[in-house]
């Protein structure tokens, strides 16, 4: 496992962590983050490329993840680097969410998941 941090004068722009699972030989990339002031600057590419250069150097077969984002420009960057969209759970649950009539209401979910297969098992 592995997190990176980009800097940029000093000030943390962006986050990505990675995590590795021996069970199947995938690596989950996690928490990718960029502050708002900094996107669209190729940050995130750039995160998400040490996830890939990363999981190459320690033979994972491939990258998981999943994310509930509903800007379309973070979906696009999962794509731009050769993720592709394995599916979508409706209605998705984060943890302590109580199932309240509001939560149910006004609080829906998509879940998405993602894989880029690096290498064949």
């Amino acid at each position: 496992s592995c997190f990176w941090v980009a800097v940029l004068d000093g000030n943390v722009v962006g986050i990505v962590a990675a995590r590795g699972n021996e069970e199947d030989n995938t690596m989950e990339l996690r928490r990718m983050s960029v502050d708002s002031n900094f996107r669209g600057k190729g940050i995130a590419k750039a995160l998400g490329r040490k996830v890939l250069e990363f999981a190459m150097l320690n033979n994972y077969s491939s990258i998981i993840l999943g994310t509930t984002a509903v800007k379309v420009a973070a979906h696009k960057l999962y794509e731009s680097l050769g993720f592709k969209h394995v599916g979508v759970i409706d209605h998705y649950t984060l943890p302590g969410m109580t199932h309240s009539i509001l939560e149910r209401m006004f609080f829906q979910l998509r879940y998405h998941r993602y894989r880029l297969q690096l290498r064949e098992e």
